[in-house]
């Protein structure tokens, strides 16, 4: 037994839908570009078989909240989300007052770019939608804006204007969603102090409770990475950053994790629990998952198949739709750090030990030369991540990584 726990953590639920229009530069997501109708209906399937082959591990246990990524879920049609939740709960018990948060891009519904002729209104056919979401279950949107500025979009390979973004805003208000989320990034191709605060303007102009400020990065493995664009210096991107939460603070959203802001407490559960190193299913291709067993002390990492096609042909046979991998303690310590370090309020120090099942003086190293490097503080009862901490926050996590993942 590597872990002792007394109970399992908090359960969630991630279903990842992989298709979108078009994939964006920037983009690392496991996202394919849709050629032709998506399969939703072979796909709901498939996930509603995933999540079948998952239960034996999580028997008996409560989900908590439900996340539907991608991708661009809105591209799948109301009804097919309507059968797919239906499926999760007919499998799975639920909590009554469940956030199922959905994913959505502006101007991507999927009569946008058909050749069919005349079609309603981008405003007017995505109220209906959203409607017909928020019927089948949907109770929080994350709204895919990016940037309010035409070129910048252009740059970022977004198939969307402004126009779109506030379109779909107004379309949200419509459908009667009081609670959702719009993602906004800084540090663009170009992009100055005084136009990273524009995007946020606009964006808060139009009403959301919580707003996902987080800045571009170039990633592996995606077109930037190989055509780098020219991004603002490190320094002015910190400007960027600090202005806009100085912004966001006084227009009433609280920072509560690196790059998360809300109004009224409407913090996302959902990803709550991963900062807070909880448990979750992951269902769907390229999905990742992460159960705690508490009867024999072990923690399982699980990932799907990458790829729509492979994981349409695998799903429901012999289990060879996913992989799985026992984490060691020194993972398990890193992996929980990696993700309360992001919390602005850090983490109560009892917390460490009820999600690993470790003794939290196994990070005593690591916080001592972070405290030292004024990266942390810290009592007998919480640690957190100073300002400089959030700052530098690699070089903060680099002091709870495994020896041999460091010299690797």
């Amino acid at each position: 037994m590597l872990f002792n726990f007394a109970t399992p953590p908090p359960l969630s639920l991630y279903i990842h839908l992989p298709w979108c229009v078009r994939k964006c530069p920037y983009c690392d997501f496991n996202s394919h570009e849709a050629r032709g109708a998506v399969p939703e209906a072979a796909y709901v399937d498939a996930v509603l078989a995933d999540l079948e082959q998952e239960l034996p591990a999580i028997w008996g246990r409560t989900v908590q909240s439900i996340f539907i990524g991608g991708g661009t879920p809105n591209l799948f049609s109301p009804a097919a989300i309507d059968r797919l939740l239906c499926g999760v709960r007919a499998r799975l018990p639920c909590v009554p007052a469940l956030e199922i948060t959905m994913e959505a891009n502006p101007g991507a519904r999927p009569d946008t770019h058909s050749n069919t002729g005349p079609r309603a209104s981008p405003h007017a056919a995505d109220s209906i939608r959203f409607a017909e979401f928020r019927a089948a279950g949907i109770t929080r949107l994350s709204l895919g804006a990016q940037s309010f500025d035409a070129a910048a979009l252009t740059a970022l390979g977004r198939i969307h204007g402004p126009g779109e973004i506030r379109a779909a805003a107004r379309a949200i208000a419509d459908a009667g969603f009081e609670n959702w989320n719009i993602d906004l990034m800084y540090g663009l191709p170009g992009q100055t102090v005084a136009g990273a605060l524009d995007d946020l303007t606009a964006a808060l102009r139009l009403g959301p409770t919580h707003v996902s400020h987080y800045q571009l990065t170039i990633e592996p493995n995606t077109a930037f990475h190989h055509r780098p664009p020219p991004l603002p210096d490190e320094e002015t991107a910190w400007n960027m950053q600090r202005a806009c939460q100085e912004r966001l603070s006084e227009e009433g959203y609280a920072q509560y994790e690196v790059s998360a802001y809300a109004r009224d407490g409407r913090w996302c559960a959902h990803n709550v629990n991963y900062w807070t190193f909880g448990d979750y299913l992951g269902v769907g291709a390229g999905a990742h998952g992460k159960i705690t067993t508490a009867a024999n002390g072990s923690i399982t990492r699980r990932s799907k198949l990458r790829h729509p096609r492979d994981y349409l042909r695998e799903a429901g046979g012999d289990g060879r739709l996913a992989t799985s991998q026992v984490l060691r303690p020194a993972d398990a310590a890193f992996e929980f750090m990696l993700n309360a370090l992001r919390l602005v309020d850090g983490f109560a120090v009892p917390l460490f030990q009820e999600r690993t099942g470790l003794a939290v003086s196994m990070l005593e190293p690591g916080l001592a030369e972070a405290e030292g490097r004024g990266l942390i503080e810290r009592d007998h009862l919480h640690i957190r991540p100073t300002e400089r901490g959030r700052r530098f926050l690699n070089d903060l996590l680099m002091l709870f990584l495994p020896a041999d993942a460091v010299t690797a």
